[in-house]
Formats: structure tokens, C-alpha cells, sequence
């Protein structure tokens, strides 16, 4: 893996902040991921049964925690997304280069999670397109991968925009051996 696991890199324009995640964040993070409109956009596919919802401040610090000791053990990355306008927290973005014995082996896998009302395609466009370039030399990949179901308009217009296309390959979970549906890949 490259030195990502070293140093974690900020990524920002004018409107967002994508910086690394630390601790103190969980308070902000309970306000997206502790709400069911959001829930059903996150990607919690092979996590072990967790689907990414965290109504109570213990339960978010204790996910903040494992996004930090899964860093610390090079498994994957969890930037926070900052809105400068309001200097909140509104999601998160996680990285990670994927091995596996199937089609998406070795490739980045890109999990995008917004507060439901950022759930729009200029704001995801803007925001993934921060890190989408860089994201193919700091994960060693030549292939970026994310999740984008198919109730996911806003979602879809924004990754096709990127140059995603959607894959008819099936993502094997490597915990669970499930074949997980609608990925979209964009090559380098």
C-alpha cells in the first residue's frame, strides 16, 4: 500500500472538507448516521451485519473507534465531510484497496455516506470528484468501485457524470461469500 497509511491527505474546494476522522467527530457523525433517510444510502455490504445505523452517542463513538483501529491496521480510510458554509459535518467517505476472488479484485472501493439532505447529484459529484483522482494512486488501483442502488437517482446521474458505468458483476462478499449488486466501476 502507498504511504496513505502514513499520512492521511486533506481534499477540499471551496464548499467541502474532506479531512481524516478523529474521535471528537462522533457527536456530528450521530446526526447522519442515526437518522433513516439517510440509512438506506450507506453501502454496508460484507461489514459484518452492520448496516451503519447508530442511534445513540455510544453506539457512533464505538463505530468512530473501529473506523480508527481499522486504520491503524491499513484495512481502510474514513475521511469526514465538512460544509465550509456552515463548518459542519455532513458525511463521511471511506476508501480501501478490495482483495478478493472475484471481478472487483484489486480494485478501490468507495463508500459515500451524506446526511440526507446532501443526497443530491451536484453535491455527491462535487464531493467524490475531490478525492476520485487521487484516490487511484493512494489505494494502488487502476479501477475505483462504489455502490449505487438502483432506487439511487440522485446517485446514478451524479457517478455517470463522474464516468462511472454500472457493472453487471456481482461483488463477493469475502466474510460472507454474498454476492452483493449494483456496482459501479470507473477506470483510471
Amino acid at each position: 500500500m502507498s504511504d496513505i497509511y502514513d499520512f492521511v491527505p486533506n481534499f477540499e474546494d471551496s464548499k467541502y472538507l474532506l479531512r481524516f476522522a478523529e474521535k471528537k467527530d462522533a457527536e456530528e457523525l450521530l446526526e447522519i448516521y442515526g437518522d433513516r433517510n439517510s440509512l438506506p444510502f450507506f453501502n454496508s455490504d460484507n461489514c459484518h451485519g452492520d448496516n451503519f445505523y447508530y442511534p445513540t452517542i455510544e453506539k457512533m463513538k464505538k463505530a468512530v473507534d473501529f473506523w480508527l483501529s481499522s486504520y491503524q491496521s491499513k484495512w481502510f480510510v474514513r475521511w469526514v465531510i465538512v460544509e465550509k458554509s456552515s463548518g459542519k459535518i455532513i458525511g463521511s467517505i471511506e476508501l480501501f484497496h478490495r482483495e478478493a476472488d472475484d471481478y472487483f479484485n484489486h480494485t478501490g472501493l468507495l463508500r459515500l455516506d451524506l446526511k440526507n439532505e446532501f443526497e443530491k447529484a451536484d453535491v455527491i459529484g462535487e464531493i467524490a470528484g475531490l478525492i476520485l483522482h487521487e484516490a487511484y494512486d493512494l489505494f494502488e488501483t487502476d479501477r475505483i468501485i462504489t455502490k449505487v442502488p438502483l432506487y439511487a437517482v440522485e446517485r446514478k446521474a451524479a457517478f455517470e457524470k463522474l464516468g462511472f458505468v454500472k457493472s453487471d458483476e456481482f461483488l463477493i462478499g469475502t466474510l460472507d461469500g454474498y454476492a452483493y449488486k449494483d456496482y459501479w466501476e470507473r477506470k483510471k
